[in-house]
């Protein structure tokens, strides 16, 4: 009798543990496309200080960042051929003016074409915080006003979630290691703005500093506004959250402009140990920290490029940077 029960106990376990299985693996996206709209170098539009991009993955088309000026984007995305009124989502990394600026001009000349175009707003909570003596475009309060008379609406996000299958925002990201990918560095000391926190007034880290992150059969695909979490921060958290082990590309700015060559050969240790297969370093990455990692990583021109308006990056192709960059 005792082993008739440890039989039907073992063909329990068989049948259960697939299911158990099936239910817990990731989705995978198949097809993806990202495309910069915003940065500082181009050969196709406007560039500016700024970075946004258009996000393709498995039909679902989301817009990463707005830019600084409020039509940059708009030209950008006319420059080539590209209609923004089908698109209905916004991440919006943080709330600096240069990732900013064009929400809510996009949303307003959307609308009439689409109701549900540029929508939908996700942000991290932080983004609404009052930083003392932010005016003007580094406001996000009349931003905020407006978009939502314009029929937007935001979507605040306090932890990772999958938006879409394969489809992640980081959420705000632990600061594991003591990346200062944010502020300033002057005669070698780091200044930093102030942000009211719900613990009062404290440095401005820009703790609602978010990515977006794809998983795919390749690897993960993260984009990036400006990084001011950290690039190691973000990519090591964005393997946890989905549960990857490599990270196939890395795209967008990292702000590492000012990094010194001890804190880029760090990064490059722990870019390796990710085993990173791309990197398209745009906005406030900095050139020079490209070419760097570049070579640390033992990358090469066909797999880590200065990001250009217009350059694009697919699973099927790669990078593919425009003349410029090549």
């Amino acid at each position: 009798m005792g082993n008739a029960k440890t039989i039907v106990g073992l063909v329990l376990i068989v049948l259960v543990l697939p299911a158990l299985a099936d239910e817990g693996e990731p989705h995978l996206v198949k097809d993806l496309k990202v495309t910069i709209l915003s940065t500082m170098m181009t050969e196709i539009g406007v560039g500016e200080w700024g970075f946004s991009a258009l996000v393709e993955a498995d039909g679902f088309r989301i817009l990463f960042d707005t830019g600084l000026r409020p039509d940059t984007v708009l030209l950008n995305a006319q420059s080539m051929n590209i209609d923004l009124s089908n698109v209905e989502e916004i991440v919006l990394s943080h709330n600096h003016a240069d990732h900013t600026g064009g929400l809510v001009n996009l949303r307003q000349q959307m609308a009439p074409r689409n109701e549900r175009a540029l929508s939908v707003a996700h942000v991290a909570p932080a983004i609404f915080w009052e930083r003392p003596g932010a005016s003007g475009a580094w406001a996000m309060a009349p931003k905020q006003e407006a978009f939502d008379s314009a029929g937007g609406r935001f979507v605040e996000h306090d932890k990772a979630v999958e938006i879409h299958p394969g489809i992640w925002l980081t959420g705000p990201v632990p600061r594991r290691h003591r990346e200062k990918n944010y502020g300033f560095w002057v005669d070698g000391q780091h200044k930093a703005g102030r942000v009211r926190s719900p613990n009062g007034l404290e440095e401005d880290d820009i703790p609602e500093s978010m990515s977006l992150v794809i998983n795919t059969e390749l690897g993960l695909v993260v984009i990036s506004g400006c990084g001011h979490a950290g690039l190691i921060n973000t990519l090591e958290f964005a393997t946890e959250i989905t549960g990857a082990e490599t990270v196939h590309a890395a795209i967008g700015g990292f702000h590492l402009l000012q990094a010194s060559d001890a804190d880029l050969e760090w990064t490059a240790d722990k870019l390796v140990d990710l085993r990173l297969g791309h990197l398209v370093g745009a906005h406030c990455t900095g050139l020079e920290p490209v070419y760097r990692l570049r070579d640390l990583v033992s990358l090469d021109r066909s797999t880590a490029v200065v990001g250009a308006t217009g350059a694009t990056f697919s699973l099927s192709d790669g990078i593919e940077p425009l003349s410029l960059a090549r």
